[in-house]
């Protein structure tokens, strides 16, 4: 009998954790594709240091080919433009691919449309892929050479709230370092109801503790905000208020890829596949989704709309899930991984420079029995720990490795 076919639609998170997952579940019992409109693997958790000289593109990158080969599996690279379900076919920039099972984990695009003047060749930075960390850096050398007065973001819709905060704090610490902190006024512009909401409804002295950091680095703050648009020099948020800076990061929405629209009732509006626990998608029990590819419910509604964070540790969560069910699948047997994602722990650590706050939880969402936050340069150490150690793991494909 041949071997099953699993196709993985991407290279990061989770493309590269479900792709050799699926491997180690079945012995290697099993043919996986990955194709990936990426060469490489991207440790996006450290973009945040790359505008400050701290990180190069080297540092946060390595080939995806020998990591996919040297464990047997075959690595495309090139781009997925299309699923057609019924025939069990993927046709993508380099050719069709079948499948047996197929996992999206497609990641994410900037929806700079939420705002005019955002994107590239627009009046503020973003740092949410490599390409555009790089221009932020270009932008912060020359802030260097002219500085000013300094707005970073997260937009409406926005998700991704832990690396706003992140690189708020190291724009902070990096204006000390270079002597420019008493002349330049920083400001955070967030959707967020509260100060440390994080998109997934804040933690126990959560608000106070970002509330006690933002007036120890003298950074004022505009919670409940969207922004109208974004002219040269000048921030103008939806109720006419106007920031002028010198320089200017926005952590903008994220959404699907623009293919998977074409699969009626596959996803939502944003192009996130509508999922069950088991993270298959919805109508086809042979289609997974895991990451920010798959739809995560939101379960409040705000006065400003905010996203959810499904980048990092729920994306690995999601695509183990994914890659169990599979190995069940393929086995002939019940399904055996079940987890929503409001039920998986939360864990995160957000640097500040040299300083910092780890985030755990019981529950990635509320309601939840535990949650604290821990400050101290504990966490900018335990960063700079896990930059290595995950960066080593994934390179030589260790994803069984906590």
């Amino acid at each position: 009998m041949s071997k099953k076919r699993v196709v993985v639609l991407g290279g990061n998170f989770g493309g590269l954790t479900a792709g050799l997952a699926v491997s180690h579940e079945l012995h290697k019992d099993v043919d996986v594709t990955v194709v990936s409109l990426s060469d490489k693997f991207v440790f996006n958790p450290s973009l945040i240091w790359l505008p400050f000289g701290k990180r190069s593109p080297s540092d946060l990158t390595f080939s995806l080919a020998p990591t996919f080969e040297s464990h047997g599996i075959n690595f495309v690279h090139g781009e997925a433009k299309g699923i057609d379900p019924s025939a069990k076919k993927v046709s993508t920039s380099v050719g069709e691919f079948d499948y047996d099972y197929l996992v999206i984990a497609t990641g994410y695009r900037n929806n700079f449309a939420i705002a005019p003047g955002l994107g590239p060749g627009g009046n503020a930075f973003t740092i949410t892929t490599l390409e555009d960390a790089i221009q932020a850096r270009e932008g912060w050398r020359r802030f260097l050479d002219k500085p000013g007065d300094v707005v970073i973001a997260a937009s409406q819709e926005a998700g991704c709230f832990g690396a706003a905060y992140e690189y708020l704090f190291n724009v902070s610490y990096r204006l000390r370092k270079a002597g420019l902190k008493k002349q330049v006024k920083l400001t955070f512009v967030s959707s967020e109801p509260f100060l440390g909401h994080f998109g997934v409804g804040g933690l126990p002295h959560g608000e106070s503790l970002i509330k006690m950091f933002l007036k120890k680095e003298n950074i004022s703050y505009l919670v409940n905000s969207s922004i109208d648009h974004v002219d040269e020099g000048r921030m103008v948020l939806a109720g006419g208020e106007a920031l002028d800076f010198a320089y200017s990061m926005v952590i903008p929405p994220f959404v699907g890829q623009d293919f998977l629209h074409d699969i009626p009732g596959l996803t939502d509006a944003k192009g996130y596949v509508k999922v069950r626990d088991t993270y298959q998608s919805e109508l086809y029990d042979d289609i997974y989704a895991v990451g920010i590819a798959a739809q995560v419910p939101s379960p409040w509604q705000t006065a400003v709309a905010v996203g959810i964070p499904k980048t990092g540790f729920p994306t690995e969560r999601m695509a183990h899930v994914a890659a169990r069910n599979i190995a069940s699948q393929i086995k002939g047997e019940p399904l055996k991984a079940h987890e929503l994602f409001g039920d998986m722990p939360a864990v995160c650590v957000m640097d500040a420079g040299n300083n910092g706050v780890i985030l755990l939880a019981d529950k990635m969402l509320p309601p939840r029995e535990h949650g604290v936050l821990i400050p101290g340069p504990q966490a900018h150490a335990m960063k700079l720990a896990f930059e290595k150690y995950f960066m080593w793991k994934s390179r030589h494909g260790y994803v069984t490795l906590p």
